[in-house]
């Protein structure tokens, strides 16, 4: 059974403990470069004969992280043009057919990350009866950059032809193509909420689940015009396909990691546009509305960090610098009047630091309150949060962001992780949210009862033992309504 056989032809997997399977590097799209670079993606052609699928593919292009997170994120570069890949784990043969599929899109800022990341390991998920998919999408100005004559949004478009291969082919690894349910967290479930407006997308999944990121991080196309604009500047060419495809990847990948740069340095919207808020240069481009109708046709499932934005401002000693100036300005560009906001969040954190209250209200902004205004959009949803904090940096990381990732995919024991677990992260937490996720994916109930503008009900992932609440951090909660 290691052997199966897709619509592009056969593929040998390798065999894993207790029966499972996984198949690695499998095509799902041709090469995007040469006449393909910068536009939508097409199949890959078919072979013949039994292709080998026992090592990861090459990876999209992408720069890797910039010190101290790539210490702390885990991330994967392998050079190859063949990088539009997936990786499928199935559970043993006896497990049977038309058993439910998940399919991780990873983060990254939408510009770093891959499917073949250890961390992203699936076999978790098929130990317990779900067919689990991993995948690469174009990143960066390959992926994201507004050009003119190409489609935008081409990472998304290759999202979109990986589900597509998922329905054509999962059949063949013992998963049902009608119970698919989608999972991303940062950029990956910013994604997500694209593609829950996308007519392309409809009817690909069934089910999708959302991780710390929602609806409301994208560009205009005005903001999107503004980078383009300025990556040309930089390289020195005309703001052109033809131009930024003739710049070496040596040349193109590094000026992309300082562009990034350039915006966290000076966040002025007259140069970035919306990116100056979020600091992410590449991103999707939208010109609809942000969220889904009500009947969107997809269950939900929800939720965020409680300390997200830690892990931007612990690592880099930035938490202890943050002047009361900074704090106020930011809550004032997030849309709350900081004169009212910052009492409110001052008295749930008494004796808080600017730096530490600066955390809680970019936490809402940029997480937590997207994920209630979807749950708030679609009747049903189900909302959770992780609130476990890491022992790291002398427990100032806190439940920052990244840090459910282990415990969903059950792998407290992947080194890649230790840097923000610590020793000894709790098992039963992991059962516990690993097995939510699989419920959910199995019968649309993760095993708590949906958002509702009554009670608010949201899973709080934490030590001792998980527990239901009803609408955390009210008051905070309550600051933002009417804010974008």
């Amino acid at each position: 059974m290691t052997v199966r056989t897709t619509r592009q032809g056969a593929v040998r997997g390798r065999p894993l403990p207790d029966g499972l399977t996984c198949f690695l590097g499998i095509p799902y799209a041709a090469p995007p470069f040469g006449g393909l670079r910068f536009r939508a993606p097409v199949p890959p052609e078919p072979w013949t004969g039994v292709r080998d699928a026992t090592a990861f593919g090459p990876t999209p292009p992408h720069a890797p992280y910039a010190p101290p997170f790539d210490a702390l994120i885990p991330d994967d570069t392998a050079a190859g043009e063949d990088c539009l890949n997936l990786n499928v784990w199935t559970p043993a043969p006896e497990r049977g057919t038309g058993l439910p599929v998940m399919v991780w899109l990873h983060g990254g800022a939408f510009t770093n990350g891959a499917g073949s990341v250890s961390a992203y390991d699936g076999s978790a998920f098929a130990r317990d009866g779900v067919v689990c998919v991993t995948l690469n999408y174009r990143l960066g100005s390959d992926g994201f950059l507004r050009l003119p004559g190409r489609p935008d949004n081409r990472g998304l478009l290759d999202q979109i032809a990986a589900l597509r291969w998922v329905r054509e082919n999962i059949d063949a690894f013992g998963g049902d193509p009608e119970r698919v349910t989608v999972f991303g967290e940062s950029a990956g479930a910013m994604s997500i909420g694209m593609l829950l407006t996308d007519p392309a997308a409809r009817g690909l999944f069934r089910r999708a689940i959302l991780q710390s990121g929602a609806c409301h991080h994208f560009l205009r196309p005005a903001s999107a015009e503004l980078v383009t604009a300025r990556l040309a500047q930089k390289l020195g060419i005309d703001p052109d396909p033809e131009a930024f495809a003739a710049v070496p990847l040596a040349e193109l990948l590094p000026a992309q990691a300082e562009l990034r740069g350039e915006v966290n340095a000076r966040p002025d919207p007259a140069l970035w546009g919306e990116a100056a808020l979020n600091m992410m240069p590449f991103e999707p481009v939208r010109t609809g509305p942000a969220l889904p109708p009500p009947d969107c046709g997809v269950d939900l499932l929800i939720g965020s960090n409680r300390e997200e934005y830690r892990l931007f401002l612990v690592p880099t000693g930035r938490l202890d610098l943050v002047p009361e100036t900074t704090l106020h300005a930011l809550t004032s560009a997030y849309g709350l009047d900081p004169a009212e906001a910052l009492p409110v969040y001052a008295a749930a954190r008494p004796g808080a630091t600017p730096g530490e209250l600066l955390d809680a209200v970019a936490t809402d902004w940029f997480y937590r309150i997207p994920a209630v205004r979807l749950a708030e959009a679609v009747p049903g949803s189900y909302l959770y949060e992780f609130s476990w904090r890491s022992p790291r940096f002398d427990g100032a990381l806190g439940a920052c962001h990244a840090l459910e990732l282990p415990f969903v995919f059950d792998r407290l024991d992947d080194p890649s992780y230790a840097p923000v677990l610590g020793a000894h992260p709790p098992r039963a937490l992991a059962e516990a949210m690993h097995g939510a996720w699989v419920a959910f994916a199995r019968t649309g109930d993760p095993g708590w009862a949906p958002y509702a503008p009554t009670t608010r009900t949201a899973m709080d992932f934490t030590t001792p033992g998980p527990a239901q609440v009803s609408d955390p951090r009210a008051r905070e909660r309550a600051l933002w309504e009417g804010v974008r």
